[in-house]
């Protein structure tokens, strides 16, 4: 029985990664990685990280052929909170190298990284 409590207390793994702003820069640099923008159209429009593909969080589930099985996928959103809710989903889908953006664009705009408008 203690045993059985014990994992009920244990804190779950999450599926993904969570990385900064600059590993996430150390990584789309070194190439073979895929950038997933969860954010709105209208945030999007707004300014984006070159090379990321815009797949709204909630079309996530929708889209996921979109999101590359054979490739490490960072996911991005303005905070890192929508992100870490897109790597939960891909996770449930079967995606498995996966890696959140925490602080999302706010952090990788206060490194000064570029962004495209």
């Amino acid at each position: 029985m203690e045993d059985e409590e014990m994992a009920i207390r244990s804190p779950m793994q999450e599926p993904f990664q969570r990385i900064t702003a600059q590993q996430a820069k150390e990584m789309l640099d070194r190439g073979d990685v895929q950038l997933v923008d969860v954010r709105d159209q209208s945030e999007w429009d707004e300014g984006r990280i070159a090379g990321a593909i815009l797949i709204p969080v909630n079309n996530v589930l929708a889209r996921i052929a979109e999101v590359d099985g054979d490739k490490d996928v960072i996911f991005q959103c303005a905070a890192g909170v929508r992100s870490a809710l897109a790597c939960e989903m891909a996770a449930a889908m079967g995606r498995t190298r996966l890696f959140n953006m925490e602080g999302g664009i706010e952090s990788w705009r206060a490194l000064q990284y570029p962004i495209q408008q």
